[in-house]
């Protein structure tokens, strides 16, 4: 009788792929992409203010960004565009060399996204521990909250007599929020609380501190345009270090951002046609006015929170944020800046892990864990950097990693009832991390054996480094007029040990 295979699944037809990906709710994705597209705008101003450029270099970037992105990226429902981040990275470089630069850089950094998106950079994020994702997200969700705080207390203002009549607005805000979804979730409770409060705004002729006040909206599209920059070997040299820093950190944020999604969702992106997305993204914002960006988790927080899932809501928020700034500037200018506050405490309090502070959470979990999240949101939240955080946890992470590897190679003995021979059995990690220790288990002045065997049958030999320490092994009872012998390595570990020593003393 002669078995048969079973039918494997079939293809996913590429109708329902798009369906999905672009179709599956889209209402729910145009309604999240307006509240998207209005919390993006003092964003993008604000950004633009902190590299020193224009206001409208940050929105043409934020709505390029978006719509790009919504074609190109790995990751439905995320959204990139001007971010904090890049452009801090870019605040030398404009100071000194003008914002020419800045619009070469950007499209320098694209083409190195891109690259590096081929090469398959997305397969990196299996290094980053859970740990350091949680210390990421806590991290931004304060930084989130804390970049609120001037606008909440008024203290960039002039006139702060407006104070009590703000936090009214946003506790209004904030009641409308977390209260309408009670009654009904038909509409996204951001959007409703912002239209409510702008209303009521102009309604009673509050004088509150509007969109407006942070910077003035663009009136017409951008051109295409090269960079008015000096061809040359020196501008190359200016421009270099910082389009490699703007791509990693670029990378870094809308990847941690994508895999934050994926859990969230419960749904695999393509990390490697992000990067590249991203990449493509920057390079055409950089040609047509716009400074570099990444993705945004607070902006996609806001999307997830609001009801986004698919590619739509991306498009509608740079599609809805054009229409904003270029057909209803004036409109948009007088919404009061309470109600964006109201929705990024929103973003910022259901961003953060609540669990992982929880008394259990904290008795369960191990200490190192605790310290490396922990230091991953301090550093983040003291140098503004996401970047900083997520390198310096993953560092700490590894580190960890290594002393625990290291503490469980063991070294057992056998004397042989002769007494001509003795065994020891090694078994456990070898690598630079443990070599210390092996060197220092072996008892050389008690052998009375001629002959000493040295099995590594359970044992690992992964770097040169365990090659020298067990040549120095075999090196110290030789001074004491003791063979000792190598038995039992793996194919590798015998080509290792022949590369690095010339010989092969293994059998």
């Amino acid at each position: 009788m002669t078995a048969t295979n079973a039918e494997s699944p079939p293809a996913p037809n590429k109708l329902d792929s798009f369906k999905q990906a672009w179709l599956a709710n889209p209402r729910a994705d145009l309604l999240s992409g307006l509240v998207v597209a209005l919390a993006l705008i003092p964003e993008a101003i604000s950004f633009s203010i902190i590299a020193g450029v224009d206001p409208k270099v940050g929105l043409y970037a934020s709505f390029s960004i978006a719509i790009i992105i919504s074609l190109a990226g790995g990751r439905s429902g995320m959204i990139s565009a001007a971010t904090g981040a890049m452009a801090l990275v870019l605040v030398p470089l404009v100071e000194e060399h003008g914002v020419a630069y800045l619009f070469a850089a950007t499209v320098m950094a694209g083409v190195l996204q891109v690259g590096l998106g081929y090469l398959g950079v997305g397969e990196l994020m299996r290094f980053v521990p859970r740990t350091v994702m949680v210390g990421f997200v806590n991290a931004l969700a304060i930084l989130i909250f804390l970049a609120q705080v001037p606008h909440i207390l008024l203290s960039d203002e002039a006139d702060t007599s407006q104070l009590p009549l703000n936090l009214l607005f946003i506790a209004l805000g904030l009641g409308i929020i977390y209260g309408l979804p009670r009654i009904t979730t038909a509409i996204p409770s951001p959007l409703v609380a912002i239209v409510v409060l702008a209303g009521a705004a102009m309604t009673m002729d509050l004088e509150l501190p509007t969109v407006g006040d942070m910077g003035e909206l663009p009136s017409a599209l951008p051109w295409f345009s090269l960079p008015e920059i000096p061809f040359t070997f020196e501008t190359l040299g200016i421009l270099l270090p910082f389009a490699i820093t703007l791509a990693f950190v670029g990378l870094l944020e809308s990847l941690l951002t994508a895999q934050l999604l994926d859990d969230l969702t419960d749904t695999p992106s393509d990390k490697n046609r992000e990067s590249r997305g991203q990449g493509i993204a920057n390079i055409f914002t950089g040609f047509f006015g716009g400074m570099a960006g990444c993705a945004m988790i607070g902006q996609s927080m806001i999307n997830y929170r609001t009801g986004g899932r698919g590619r739509l809501s991306t498009l509608a928020s740079g599609i809805f944020l054009l229409i904003l700034i270029l057909g209803l500037g004036d409109l948009v200018a007088r919404i009061p800046m309470a109600a964006l506050v109201a929705v990024m405490i929103m973003v910022s309090i259901g961003t953060f892990n609540w669990n992982s502070i929880k008394v259990p959470t904290l008795k369960s979990t191990p200490r190192v864990e605790t310290l490396i999240m922990a230091a991953t949101v301090a550093i983040v939240v003291f140098t503004h950097n996401l970047a900083y955080g997520v390198g310096a946890g993953v560092v700490l992470s590894a580190i960890m990693f290594a002393r625990h590897v290291s503490d469980v190679v063991k070294v057992t003995s056998v004397v042989d009832p002769d007494g001509v021979e003795r065994l020891y059995a090694v078994s456990g990690e070898l690598f630079f991390a443990s070599t210390n220790d092996l060197v220092r288990s072996f008892d050389y002045d008690a052998v009375e054996a001629e002959i000493v065997e040295i099995d590594l049958s359970n044992a690992r030999v992964w770097d040169t480094s365990a090659v020298a320490a067990l040549d120095a092994v075999v090196a110290k009872f030789a001074d004491r007029g003791i063979k000792a012998e190598l038995v039992g390595l793996n194919r590798h570990a015998e080509n290792l040990h022949a590369a690095t020593t010339g010989k092969v003393t293994a059998h």
